[in-house]
């Protein structure tokens, strides 16, 4: 079994797996264009959750959420399938195969064979898609990789029911319906302002309140925590920033990028001009995450160390409040 399926890297699992799945069928949907419409960006603290000993800091939406809602604003049904047995999981998914239906899936990447070590850690997160059977081997599209690759089925199984937070449960989404055309046009829209309302939210975990929250426990840590600890978190925000999927200023390069696109299919200027604020934002961002990790690298206990990367992050907070108050404007 083996669906006709074109491979594109991407710079985001879930944004790539959604480009490549539409592309597969007929609608030429660009990643920046996926993660735009969908609301991907966003900033959020979660100091009540723990992923490896460290509070979650996360600088997109929740897993899924784009897909869904990128479907929703273009018109697209999508279904998505949970297992409680692994054996209805992988008869679930042979099924879509036999049927030249590709499928994504959600995975974890500690057991993923062809990651590099360094990555390889316990993340639930992860997007690829199935694309065809070999005997006992799954053909693998994961976008963030430059080829396609394979899986056994003991492999595909382990991933596609890793434990811990955010356990996938062997959850499968693919697309079963779509318009005769994408309206992309309301559908930018509504994303830009989904947005914007996510991250000049009132709430203080998510968007720039989050972000100055944290700025504001950097501060705190060395002397509350200790200087160990202290450099774990730090190595968090940063490990989420750079390393899990695109992290934070990869996101504002690929946003930045949506707006360009935007702005030349809306014929709106001032989406040009924003998508050149957000790529210095995303400059910014790449700052912090080197000097942060010049502290915890050094193992720097030096409290102006965290005061100054501390007041980096609220200058970010400053410049993306701004930012998404006049985005919203703009349209």
């Amino acid at each position: 079994m083996k669906i006709d399926f074109t491979h594109k890297q991407a710079a985001h699992c879930e944004n790539g797996v959604v480009s490549n799945l539409m592309r597969h069928n007929g609608f030429e949907v660009s990643e920046p264009m996926v993660f735009g419409i969908g609301a991907g960006l966003l900033f959020s603290y979660l100091p009540f959750i723990k992923v490896n000993h460290a509070p979650v800091f996360t600088y997109r939406a929740m897993p899924g959420l784009i897909f869904n809602r990128f479907a929703k604003r273009t018109g697209i049904k999508v279904r998505r399938e949970k297992f409680k047995s692994p054996t209805a999981a992988k008869a679930k998914l042979d099924e879509n195969l036999k049927k030249n239906n590709p499928v994504g899936l959600q995975v974890g990447v500690y057991n993923l064979p062809y990651f590099p070590d360094e990555y390889r850690f316990h993340f639930n997160a992860h997007n690829m898609v199935v694309y065809g059977k070999d005997e006992d081997t799954y053909l693998i599209s994961d976008p963030v990789m430059e080829s396609v690759t394979t899986l056994t089925e003991k492999e595909l199984e382990k991933v596609r029911f890793a434990k811990g937070a955010f356990a996938p449960k062997g959850h499968m989404y693919y697309p079963i319906e779509f318009p005769e055309a994408l309206e992309l046009e309301k559908a930018i829209v509504k994303g830009i302002k989904q947005t914007c309302r996510d991250m000049t939210a009132p709430v203080p975990i998510v968007g720039v309140k989050a972000m100055r929250w944290v700025a504001k426990s950097i501060r705190k840590w060395p002397n509350k925590l200790g200087t160990k600890k202290a450099n774990h978190y730090l190595g968090q925000i940063v490990r989420m920033q750079e390393e899990i999927g695109t992290g934070g200023g990869g996101f504002r390069y690929i946003y930045a990028a949506f707006l360009q696109e935007s702005g030349k299919l809306l014929k709106n200027d001032a989406l040009l001009k924003h998508s050149k604020e957000m790529t210095i934002i995303g400059d910014q961002w790449r700052d912090f995450a080197v000097d942060a990790s010049r502290i915890y690298k050094n193992r720097s206990s030096q409290t102006d160390a965290y005061n100054k990367v501390a007041a980096q992050l609220e200058a970010i907070a400053k410049k993306e409040e701004a930012f998404f108050k006049a985005l919203r404007n703009a349209v």
